[in-house]
């Protein structure tokens, strides 16, 4: 028992045991002291903004947020459904994608089972898991990819839910369609696979497949999107999962009436429909991604291959650290993401922005370089 769970001589109130190791997620930074208006490059947001479609939809649901909103989300549910071809009463709406996590790991958790994971997967998956009392078991990532190997090996007959970022953050790596039904052809039926496809429309890999496809007719695959990413809502927290009708029905039971808000659910109607939006949301990654990856590598640091809106670097040299990169970047008024918290204190993932912001981002990264 851990100093933070022993039973106080008070008799205070303490939360469940375990609860208080959990290290609480920690956002990418948003401000500077003394900048008005900075950089920010730290959290994956879509540097577009959300459309104008979505935004219009968002103003006019303003008149009626003294009305709850439909519980089910059935208007939203049925433009996801038709958009992606998916049966409509098999999706889970939830405050963001992360509520899907939270409401799978306590649907089907109970203290001492565990999930497998991979070694620089989102924490998320991990935080929910260890508030439900269950362990974590994390699958090496030598190379910064998911092993489907390493995670097999992990499954044992207490493991409920496998989780596998697809493509993943903040490594910017992803599973081939090869991997992913060789992953859940290992699993026992009793396993739940989770695909996280948070930043699958900005994919443009020939061999990546989206999972949707082989959760149509498997009974133990949940595929999870997100409305924050290529559509620009992450204020709003909008998520869904595409999940078998048991593993919907079970969710539903404890799913917390409303959980998705009244212009969230219209501003998401809207943005599916913004065709334009995506398209130019996806260009300037396509844009960028390379033109930045280059300039990088310029300047003689390391980027790894990247599928999503977003790139990692690592700083090899010990006299040029990611630490003093981050501060440099800070005081020209940029913010970028240290991921030291996921075991990679030599790395910063940097979000693609606009033009201005990109070229401004490199300006300061090469004066880093040079100095």
């Amino acid at each position: 028992m851990t100093e933070a769970n022993q039973a106080p001589s008070d008799g205070a109130p303490q939360p469940k045991r375990g609860l208080l190791d959990i290290a609480p997620y920690v956002g990418g930074k948003s401000a500077i002291a003394g900048v008005a208006k900075p950089i920010k490059l730290s959290s994956n947001e879509n540097a577009l903004g959300a459309g104008e479609k979505a935004r219009e939809a968002f103003a006019a649901a303003a008149s009626s947020i003294h009305l709850y909103p439909d519980g089910r989300a059935d208007r939203l549910r049925a433009v996801v459904a038709e958009a992606h071809g998916l049966e409509p009463e098999r999706l889970i709406f939830g405050n963001g994608s992360d509520e899907v996590f939270a409401l799978l790991n306590q649907t089907y958790l109970e203290a001492g089972d565990n999930i497998v994971t991979s070694q620089y997967a989102f924490v998320a998956y991990q935080i929910s898991a260890r508030a439900c009392q269950a362990e974590v078991k994390l699958a090496a990532e030598p190379e910064l990819r998911a092993d489907v190997d390493a995670m097999l090996a992990l499954v044992d007959e207490r493991t409920k839910l496998v989780y596998l970022s697809n493509p993943a953050n903040p490594t910017g790596s992803y599973a081939t369609g090869e991997e992913i039904r060789r992953l859940h052809a290992g699993l026992p039926p009793h396993v739940i696979l989770v695909i996280d496809e948070a930043y699958a429309e900005f994919v443009t890999e020939p061999d990546w497949e989206s999972a949707f496809g082989l959760a149509r007719t498997a009974p133990n695959i949940v595929v999870t999107r997100t409305f924050s990413k290529l559509h620009g809502l992450g204020g709003l927290r909008v998520g869904y999962g595409y999940a078998p009708l048991a593993v919907e029905q079970a969710i539903d039971r404890i799913r917390l009436p409303f959980n998705v808000s009244l212009p969230g659910i219209e501003a998401a109607i809207a943005a599916q429909g913004d065709e334009a939006h995506q398209r130019a949301s996806r260009d300037l990654v396509a844009e960028w991604r390379p033109r930045l990856t280059q300039a990088i590598k310029g300047f003689g640091f390391e980027v790894f291959p990247a599928s999503g809106n977003f790139i990692l670097i690592r700083f090899p040299d010990a006299k040029r650290p990611a630490s003093a990169a981050q501060d440099y970047l800070q005081a020209k008024g940029i913010i970028v993401r240290g991921v030291g918290s996921y075991g990679l204190p030599d790395c910063l993932r940097v979000t693609i922005g606009t033009e201005d912001q990109n070229r401004a981002f490199l300006d300061a990264l090469s004066e880093f370089a040079a100095g």
